[in-house]
């Protein structure tokens, strides 16, 4: 037997009402059950065609526009719709931010059940478009053909790209003219390589047959000006490869840091992977209020540099340090927010479970001539206990940066252990931040709170919280 194809409704002028999770919007059927759809602003007024079925919701898109919202405004990117990246370019930024706000008030109130101060105002960044330093494009041998194409009849002869993953489908990409993420030479480069593979006959990837040259490519840019180019090839073709890397080196002698991998893995993640020097050094250097902070091809490190410093301005303001302080940091990465605290703490204590993001931590920690930063690597569940605090004091303040999942449940057991008088919650996912907040509220009240978007067009926000003892 087939598949139950899912009947298809069409439902008249529905109103969308609310921005919700991921980027869609919300509105309500005619029989009171939920609508998410992609690509409308709160406002709209549309036809609905249903796409899926469930008990609680309908997924579905909007066929016709009957009102357009007065929070929407004209796309700057031709693939928007098609590119999954910039779900919310069509509505104005403040509107945008007002949603962030409102998901963070909204995930604290619902999940954390807790009380709340007055939010400060949501930190807007001042750059809406070319803002991230880090962007990643998938090649592909079959691209992704938008309706348009598909409509026209058009037989195309070169089916490469490369772009982005299409949202869901893990082999298909969108061929990618020009993005509005990263600063030039970011489009440039791209684009010179997809041209010079084209007329060189060096094959793209086939993710289902897993055959073909070229991977993957990452652009890194830093506000220094430093560029990191780095390409992962799937097969070990030295001539192909070194044509590739010798063209990049003479056509854009400005990159910083020229590398390549050969990966021959079914996934593209780098962590396992020997990456080769081509040319240059392996990193290029971020800077922070005069703190060079060293970026390799694994590292992490925030994707929006101008946004990362208010964001850490805003950490070490709610830290409130005096000189005198006893600082842990959680989750302490490359030890950025560590070595930015440095100067009014008397002691910073990082933790980090990634063993290579504490060896960066510490060169970081000695480029910039910082003494009382002292990193250590490992799990946080089995590192951060009784014989860590007695082995490095008491902390006056923590400060910790969980990645999505928030902290594991050991983790703010010891905290609530630890009786520090302040602590510092930095979160990527306020969904699971307000799971931490609920089981530590009986100790800790939340005294402070302001949200900071990293993200312009995205549904993404940070948000930083200040805990001090009840």
């Amino acid at each position: 037997m087939g598949k139950k194809r899912t009947e298809k409704i069409v439902f008249e002028n529905v109103k969308i009402l609310d921005a919700g999770a991921k980027g869609v919007s919300v509105a309500k059927a005619p029989d009171g059950k939920v609508i998410f759809l992609p690509n409308v602003v709160p406002g709209d007024v549309v036809d609905v065609q249903t796409m899926k079925k469930r008990k609680a919701y309908y997924e579905g898109k909007a066929i016709k526009f009957h009102e357009f919202s007065e929070h929407r405004i004209e796309t700057v990117c031709a693939h928007f719709g098609a590119c999954g990246g910039c779900k919310w370019q069509n509505m104005k930024y403040s509107q945008q931010l007002f949603y962030k706000n409102q998901e963070v008030y909204n995930n604290l109130k619902r999940i954390g059940k807790i009380e709340l101060p007055e939010f400060e105002p949501i930190l807007g960044s001042e750059k809406q478009l070319f803002y991230r330093n880090k962007m990643e494009f998938g090649f592909s041998n079959a691209r992704w053909m938008t309706d348009a194409e598909i409509q026209s009849g058009t037989e195309f002869d070169n089916k490469n790209a490369l772009g982005f993953h299409i949202p869901r489908m893990w082999d298909k990409i969108l061929d990618i003219e020009k993005c509005h993420l990263q600063e030039d030479p970011s489009n440039e480069i791209r684009n010179e390589i997809k041209r010079f593979a084209n007329e060189n006959n060096l094959t793209f990837f086939n993710a289902r047959a897993v055959e073909g040259l070229l991977r993957t490519l990452m652009i890194r840019t830093a506000s220094t000006g430093e560029i990191m180019v780095l390409i992962q090839f799937y097969e070990n073709d030295k001539n192909g490869i070194e044509l590739m890397m010798n063209f990049l080196a003479e056509r854009f002698p400005q990159i910083t840091s020229l590398q390549y991998v050969i990966n021959q893995k079914l996934n593209d993640t780098l962590y396992d992977q020997d990456i080769i020097l081509f040319k240059g050094r392996d990193y290029i250097l971020e800077e922070m209020e005069g703190l060079h902070f060293s970026i390799n091809a694994k590292s992490f490190y925030q994707t929006n540099s101008d946004q990362a410093y208010e964001l850490y301005k805003i950490t070490r303001e709610f830290a409130g340090l005096t000189g005198n302080e006893t600082v842990y940091d959680l989750y302490t990465g490359t030890g950025t927010i560590a070595q930015f605290v440095s100067k009014k703490a008397k002691k910073v204590i990082g933790v980090e479970a990634v063993p290579e993001a504490i060896i960066d931590a510490k060169a970081n920690a000695e480029r910039n001539n910082i003494t009382n930063c002292e990193f250590y690597v490992g799990d946080m569940k089995n590192v951060f206990n009784d014989e860590f605090i007695n082995q490095h004091g008491q902390p006056d303040v923590i400060i910790t940066d969980p990645p999505r999942d928030g902290m594991h449940k050991d983790v703010v057991e010891m905290l609530l252990k630890t009786d520090v008088p302040k602590i510092v919650y930095v979160s990527c996912n306020s969904a699971t931040q307000a799971r931490d907040l609920a089981l530590m509220d009986e100790k800790y009240k939340v005294v402070r709170v302001r949200p900071v978007d990293m993200f312009p067009q995205t549904h993404h926000v940070e948000n930083v919280i200040l805990l001090e003892k009840r």
